[in-house]
This record gives structure tokens, C-alpha cells and sequence, in this order.
């Protein structure tokens, strides 16, 4: 197995000195040097073939001993030197301090076909950043990440990837829903994979310290690794990144919405400088229509990351890094002025997102009202979004919009209660799709152009949280083909898959409520 190791982050930015693994606050540092913990016993649970090559290895590599040993950490690659990054964040709105890699471990960089790749290792070990854990990760959060990266790779949304799964032999004590009732799990290892692990968090860190020279080795690099079109050590250059940081968040931002996907943990420490999808805790798929829905328990009271205010928070995440870049500016008002563009861009985004989701090519000033009162409508019942938007299509410009709910027929799966669209319930979906009929009547592509540009962005298969759960439940009894059979599904989300119907259907309700079909914390 080989492998073109090409280290920058390591070998261009600097190290903390102390080389124990000791909890400890790090400065004037980006990261610290630290060993993986070896594993009683590693087994390969999935490898992504897919994923392997694009680092340059093969299907055969990856059924190997020394795969195994790799992306388990049970063996470190010659000429390499792990380590764990020092970041800082907002946690729900209030500064945390340092944060750090505390159940991650940096492996390596490594080029392929003129990309960059990191290589990174969760669940491995103790890092000076584990605070009071113990830098390890249980089966059921390491199967949700593995699955969720990958399906979200594939849906097209940005993210970062998982190159494989690992059972490391460990048991590893949890409270799941923090009741005081730990038990033992199943320890196990993703390998991560992305342009970089980078975050907004990185340089918060070092601007709460006032320690600008790091500040400035990080920013520099970057740019000069990551956006070699803009020209590093100047303000100008400090700000192109900040406006290409939030271009990128936006993109991401959009994209989850588009497949209705909530993060539930949208921290400055878990956004990625890149707009990548990063760190899978407690995630979710909207079941009925909801922006109000967040996975995430921790987040029950408030909902500060619920699925409707992604979008916010992500505007209030790019100020927390503009203030981390300031010093390096040393001037609010073209940082203040490139916030200001957000709301406008998103808003363009947004529209032009949702109208290829109802396969709108024209644009209008009247396609808002129409999403909006969709939006509205989706709220009044419960309602599924991901098999509302596939079955859409169904829909053509000639559909007659009867008197009674018969016109709905094509989307009566998407209804939780189909028998509750009547009324005032009903009277708004006909107005809604009368005009909706109208607006598609003008559209000059034909209705079977429109429904394969649809199913494009419309997918019909989603990480849906009983999913997930089913393949944990079976995971943690040794059976792992359910592991194999959903991430085959995911792969292609926009297909038909007949084979594969059964999972194109509402949660079903014996999920509704239980624990890690419905909301999860951030145990892991």
C-alpha cells in the first residue's frame, strides 16, 4: 500500500513544543503532536472503494492487514507524524476557549491526481484537546458519520468523506441521553477525509489570544494552500478569503436546505473554512415539513439550530470569523460590508434553488409568494418534504384541480394523516396549485424534460434517522450487511431503484420517538 504523503500543515505552520499527551491550554501553536491509541482489537468494518482511490490506492489495498492497521490507527505511516489541531469556538452562542481536536487525530496529507487530501482519525485516542473524555468514539456515532458523509457526497451537497469504518476492540463508556446511566459500547474509528479539517475555530483561537504572528503563519497558508488565486499578506488578499469563506458557507447552506438536512450542532468549531459539511453528531433529515425541527437535544429548549434558521446562524458563524480576521485588517467596514452582501446572496441562491426544485427554468417576482405560500401550506399538516418534492412531477401544467382532495392523489404518500387536507387545509393547497399549474403552463420545456431535471435535485433517497438506527441495531448484533446495503442505496439518491423502494417511505411510527430515529444527543 503506498501512498504520496505531502505534508504542509505539520511542516509549514507552527508546533506546540511540548510533546506529552497532557491536557493543556496550547499556544502560539496550531496543533500539537500526538499518538493514536492502539486498538485491542481493529476490524475493518466498510472501506469506501471509491474514496481509497482517489488517494491513489486500490480495492485490493483496502482488504489488506496494513489498510486495517492504518485507518485504525494501530500502525503510523513511515514519514509521517500525527497530530491533533488547536481551535477554539462558539458553542450556542458563547465563546468556549480552547477546544481543540479532543477525539480527532490528524495522520497526513496526501496527494493525488493533483488533489489534496487529509487524512484524519476519529474516535483514536486522547489528545491534549479531550478536556475530561477520553478521545474515543462508540459504533452507533461512528456508523451515523460514516453513512451520513458518504450520502451526503452523493446527494451533491459539500462534505467531507469517510474513507472507512473500523471496529477497534474497545469498550467505551457512554451515557446516551446524559440521565446518568452510562454503559459500555462498541468502540470503533472512522478515517475522515477532506481538502483540510481547517475552521472557523482555528483562528478564533489564536485572535482571542491576541497572538497575531500565528494568526497571520495560519491565514497565509490557507490561502497560499487552499485559494492560490488570491494573494496572501495583504489586506486585500484577507479579504477576497473572507468573501470566498462566505460564498462557500452559502453554497453549503443551500445545498441543506435543498435535501432537507439539519446539522444540529452548528458551532463555530464545526465549520469548516472550505463550506464543508463537517462533524456529524446529532443530524437529521426533516420527516414532516418543519423549520422549527432540530435533532438535537441539547438544542431542544432554545432550537437556535433548527432547520429555519440555518441560514442566520450561518450569517452569525461569518462574524465570529470576520472578527477573528480583523486584525489582520484592522478595519470593520469592508468586513461589515461583505456581511452585508449575505442575506442578498443566500436570498438569490435560495429562490433559484427552490424554483429547480419545483422545475421552474423561467424566473418571475411572483415565484417568492409561490414558495413562500408552499412553505406555508407544508406546515399545515404534517408533511413528508423529501417524498413531497420527488412525487411532485406527477403534477403537470393539465392536472385539473378537483373540488375535492382527488387532485392530491400523486402525493398522498408525502401526508402523514392524508385525511386531515380538508377544509381550510384543503382550500390552500388547491390555491396553491392552481397557481402553480399556471406558472408551470408557461414554462416552454415539456413535462417529461421537466420531471428529469427535477428528480436531478429532488432525491428520493436520504439518510432518514430509523435508517440509520435500523443499521446500528444490526451493526451492534455483528451483521453488517444492512451497513453495506444502505450505503449502496445512498450512492445513487436520485435513482429510481425499484429494488430499493421500500425505502422511499415515511418515518415509520414505531421511530417517532425513540431514541435516535427522533432527536440524539451529542454522546459519542
Amino acid at each position: 500500500m503506498k501512498l504520496n504523503i505531502a505534508d504542509t500543515f505539520r511542516v509549514k505552520l507552527p508546533a506546540d513544543p511540548i510533546m506529552e499527551n497532557s491536557r493543556r491550554q496550547v499556544f502560539k501553536s496550531c496543533f500539537s503532536y500526538v499518538t493514536p491509541k492502539k486498538p485491542k482489537a481493529p476490524k475493518l468494518i466498510h472501506a469506501v472503494n471509491e474514496m481509497a482511490m482517489n488517494l491513489g490506492l486500490t480495492e485490493t489495498d483496502t482488504q489488506t492487514k496494513s489498510f486495517l492497521d492504518f485507518v485504525s490507527g494501530n500502525q503510523i505511516q513511515a514519514n509521517t507524524q500525527p497530530y491533533a489541531m488547536c481551535y477554539g469556538g462558539h458553542q450556542f452562542g458563547h465563546w468556549a476557549g480552547q477546544l481543540g481536536d479532543g477525539r480527532a487525530i490528524n495522520l497526513m496529507e496526501v496527494v493525488h491526481n493533483n488533489r489534496r487530501w487529509a487524512l484524519q482519525l476519529k474516535g483514536a485516542g486522547e489528545t491534549p484537546y479531550s478536556r475530561s473524555a477520553d478521545g474515543l468514539a462508540v459504533l452507533r456515532s461512528s456508523i451515523r458519520e460514516h453513512l451520513c458523509s458518504e450520502a451526503m457526497f452523493h446527494l451533491g451537497v459539500p462534505t467531507t468523506r469517510s474513507l472507512s469504518l473500523s471496529l477497534s476492540g474497545d469498550e467505551v463508556l457512554r451515557d446516551v441521553l446524559y440521565d446518568g446511566n452510562a454503559a459500555h459500547e462498541k468502540g470503533a474509528i472512522v478515517c475522515r477525509v477532506a481538502p483540510s479539517f481547517i475552521r472557523f475555530g482555528n483562528f478564533e483561537i489564536l485572535a482571542s489570544r491576541q497572538d497575531h504572528e500565528t494568526l497571520r503563519k495560519l491565514t497565509d497558508y490557507t490561502i497560499n494552500e487552499y485559494y492560490p488565486h488570491i494573494k496572501a499578506g495583504s489586506k486585500t488578499g484577507y479579504l477576497d478569503f473572507f468573501t470566498t469563506v462566505l460564498q462557500n458557507t452559502i453554497t453549503m447552506l443551500v445545498h441543506w436546505q435543498r435535501v432537507g438536512f439539519v446539522h444540529g450542532v452548528m458551532n463555530t468549531d464545526n465549520m469548516s473554512i472550505h463550506g464543508l459539511t463537517i462533524d456529524y453528531g446529532p443530524y437529521g433529515w426533516l420527516e414532516g415539513y418543519d423549520p422549527g425541527w432540530t435533532p438535537n437535544t441539547t438544542d431542544r429548549q432554545f432550537k437556535r439550530y433548527r432547520y429555519g434558521n440555518q441560514a442566520q446562524i450561518g450569517l452569525w458563524n461569518l462574524l465570529q470569523l470576520a472578527n477573528a480576521l480583523f486584525p489582520l485588517i484592522a478595519e470593520a467596514k469592508p468586513l461589515e460590508a461583505i456581511l452585508a452582501t449575505y442575506n442578498g446572496i443566500y436570498e438569490e441562491k435560495y429562490l433559484a434553488m427552490m424554483r429547480s426544485k419545483l422545475g421552474l427554468q423561467k424566473t418571475l417576482d411572483t415565484d417568492a409568494r409561490l414558495i413562500d405560500n408552499l412553505e406555508e401550506n407544508l406546515r399545515l399538516t404534517e408533511t413528508d418534504m423529501t417524498i413531497f418534492f420527488r412525487n411532485l412531477g406527477k403534477i403537470t401544467a393539465t392536472t385539473t384541480i378537483t373540488d375535492d382532495a382527488s387532485f392530491l392523489k400523486p402525493l398522498e404518500e408525502a401526508f402523514y394523516a392524508f385525511e386531515t387536507v380538508k377544509e381550510d387545509v384543503l382550500t390552500a393547497w388547491k390555491n396553491w396549485f392552481t397557481t402553480y399549474t399556471e406558472r408551470l403552463a408557461i414554462e416552454d420545456q415539456s413535462s417529461k424534460e421537466r420531471v428529469l431535471q427535477m428528480h436531478k435535485v429532488n432525491p428520493k433517497y436520504v439518510l432518514r434517522n430509523y435508517m440509520a438506527q435500523l443499521v446500528i441495531d444490526a451493526a451492534d448484533e455483528g451483521d453488517y450487511q444492512l451497513l453495506q446495503d444502505i450505503h449502496e442505496v445512498l450512492k445513487k439518491p436520485y435513482d429510481e431503484q425499484i429494488e430499493n423502494e421500500k425505502w422511499f417511505a415515511k418515518r415509520p411510527e414505531w421511530a417517532r420517538h425513540k431514541v435516535g430515529c427522533s432527536m440524539l444527543s451529542c454522546s459519542s
